[in-house]
């Protein structure tokens, strides 16, 4: 296997239509990728089996293509034809899930998002998110023998550490343990991996090196560092992208069906036009690491 230094992902999820925002944000990894003359891999983050859809992972395939993106498929990236798919990787994932019941810092949890939206004692972290109020927080950190049905599991998050990481693009990032985020799901009551936990194991299971993503994962990139740290993994960079407006300022999301990839094909937009205007409107989202 040839020795590849640079190793990058492309990790959509097929459960929408790929907007704009996506495009320019994958664009910018395989810019990455290249500069670096290193690996693309392709990764389709389906775990969400809600929405989920076959008409939507076919989309993303043929729009990713069709904008121009391109992953690796051969031997330098790690073994079979792209993309790799999360919902065959459980096994795997109940394997590092395991490992972090081991440190003792995991523990299970009834609470309900609504149960914690509506706690008087749940402060609001910058995500918007209600900072886990600790309801269910043990107060020793007990390794767990045995998972029970119907609980999420939460990692127990150090009260007060700032986990402090460098930036590609923005530079150095501080955020504090308990204020700016708190205790997060790491294991679902359905029995499936939270996102935080499946993407800390596969990027360190297929070697990645830098991580390119938009800047509203920037918390969960604290969260990360956090189980990154506790499972003994090596992290990546990270290098964290503007994320992409309508005309009304609005974040860009997959229910903006207008500025999706497929819509503006069929209007007979070009990739060309659109990097053009991507390269215009954001002629600084770019930075060397």
């Amino acid at each position: 296997m040839s020795d590849v230094s640079y190793r990058g992902r492309l990790a959509p999820s097929p459960t929408g239509l790929l907007h704009l925002g996506h495009a320019r944000t994958f664009w910018m990894a395989q810019q990455r990728a290249r500069e670096h003359q290193g690996c693309l891999i392709l990764r389709s983050e389906d775990l969400d089996a809600s929405r989920v859809r076959p008409e939507f992972r076919e989309a993303m395939l043929e729009d990713l293509r069709w904008f121009g993106l391109r992953w690796e498929e051969g031997p330098d990236c790690g073994g079979p034809v792209g993309p790799y798919e999360q919902s065959a990787r459980q096994a795997f994932y109940e394997q590092t899930f395991h490992r972090l019941l081991e440190t003792g810092l995991v523990y299970a949890c009834q609470c309900t998002r609504k149960d914690i939206r509506t706690s008087i004692a749940a402060p609001h972290g910058p995500d918007e998110d209600p900072i886990y109020p600790g309801h269910c927080r043990p107060r020793d950190c007990t390794p767990i023998t045995a998972v029970r049905a119907g609980m999420n599991y939460r990692f127990r998050v150090p009260p007060g550490e700032v986990v402090e990481f460098v930036d590609g693009r923005l530079g150095t990032q501080r955020f504090e343990a308990g204020r700016d985020f708190g205790d997060f799901i790491v294991w679902r009551a359905d029995g499936t991996p939270a996102y935080q936990l499946a993407v800390v194991a596969d990027d360190h299971a297929m070697r990645i090196t830098e991580v390119v993503r938009g800047e509203d994962l920037l918390l969960s990139t604290a969260r990360q560092l956090l189980l990154y740290r506790v499972l003994g993994y090596a992290s990546p960079k990270f290098f964290h992208c503007p994320l992409m407006t309508d005309e009304t300022g609005r974040r860009l999301a997959k229910r903006t069906d207008a500025l999706s990839l497929r819509a503006l094909r069929e209007q007979g937009r070009t990739p060309e036009s659109l990097l053009r205007k991507m390269s215009h409107d954001h002629p600084s989202s770019s930075s060397s690491s």
